[in-house]
């Protein structure tokens, strides 16, 4: 009797070539994808080629058939709704860029066709800026920056959409000032005070400390315990604890941090500027196995009030939201390497910017 099983999904742990998805369009379901159109294999290879499809071979006619109508795209910035902002949006930022070529790194995923995919795409895109944009004229240099697009899609159509990227080496590549920039900025006057952060249980009462389950047999459960009590907790312990020693962690601003002691710095030196930062992990996606390595996708919310000196100036009592994404690898039971992107942009035009009169 023929084994009629689908293949096994494209694994990004095999680092597998643009190529390989084009010689594999059309070659049949890798997996069942009931409503996607024909030629996709499976949810990564729908995710690497649609991408490929409307940046690169520039067919930005297919975000009608990929997206939907009321597509809602969340950025640290504020919110897009609908398929015709996304049209514009795509076409301005395909402006700005000669050559540009969005490389997918990984794709971590979760889902199947009956409750929709839930995917987390790492992207290393490159470019050269021959176009007009909101942050000024045509510079003519080259461009590298890291995003992540966390998306959830349902029968060929992306209904839904959470976006980091690294805005601030963007711009400092293009020649500008990022703080100059982010100074004016026009933001909305909000007619209300901001309440209480909650960070902490109720009253005087102290954090939860989880306890950290084993990476290799609970990967999901082991990030979400860090995350959760070297954040809200302020156990930064956690870092000498479960990260490797050659732990290397890529970071905003094209930074690249290796060991336990540039991190844990990191992370202090956050804190510090936000004392009351506070961390709600929003989803969490996997892939991998032991012999491999798990990868993790970790989608945050980061809320804070800037009371604190450090690398984004005096205290200005701002409120800060960020959309924060990691991707980590655990090995052995250990976090070896992540990519945490957030918009550091977005994050100077909360503190900078002018209201609106």
């Amino acid at each position: 009797m023929e084994d009629t099983a689908p293949l096994p999904v494209f694994d990004f742990a095999s680092r597998p070539d643009y190529s390989e998805f084009a010689l594999a369009a059309n070659t049949g379901r890798r997996q069942p994808l009931r409503g996607f159109d024909e030629d996709y294999t499976d949810i990564v290879d729908y995710i690497v080629r649609c991408t490929h499809k409307i940046w690169e071979e520039k067919a930005v006619g297919l975000i009608y058939t990929h997206y939907a109508h009321n597509i809602l795209v969340h950025y640290s910035s504020g919110i897009m709704y609908g398929r015709e902002a996304m049209m514009t949006n795509t076409l301005q930022r395909i402006a700005m860029y000669a050559e540009r070529r969005a490389y997918a790194d990984d794709v971590i995923w979760s889902g199947n066709e009956n409750d929709g995919f839930y995917s987390s795409h790492r992207v290393s895109s490159v470019g050269t800026h021959t176009g007009y944009s909101e942050y000024g004229p045509p510079s003519g240099r080259k461009i590298h920056r890291w995003g992540i697009a966390d998306c959830f899609v349902r029968e060929n159509r992306i209904v839904e959409e959470w976006l980091a990227s690294d805005t601030l080496t963007e711009i400092r590549q293009m020649g500008f000032d990022p703080l100059a920039l982010a100074k004016r900025t026009v933001l909305p006057r909000t007619p209300w005070t901001h309440g209480e952060i909650d960070r902490l249980p109720t009253g005087q009462q102290s954090p939860e400390f989880a306890a950290v389950p084993d990476g290799r047999e609970d990967p999901q459960g082991f990030i979400r315990a860090i995350v959760q009590n070297m954040w809200n907790a302020r156990l930064i312990n956690m870092v000498r604890e479960h990260y490797s020693a050659g732990h290397v962690a890529f970071l905003p601003d094209s930074r690249k941090l290796y060991g336990h002691g540039d991190y844990e710095n990191f992370v202090i030196t956050l804190m510090a500027c936000f004392p009351d930062l506070a961390v709600n992990i929003d989803h969490h996606c996997m892939q991998g196995d032991e012999r491999g390595g798990y990868r993790v996708a970790t989608r945050c919310t980061f809320q804070g009030t800037h009371e604190g000196y450090g690398p984004y100036g005096a205290p200005t009592g701002r409120r800060i939201f960020l959309i924060v994404i990691s991707h980590h690898i655990v090995r052995n039971g250990k976090i070896v390497q992540e990519w945490t992107i957030f918009d550091e942009y977005a994050l100077l035009k909360q503190l900078y910017g002018h209201l609106e009169a």
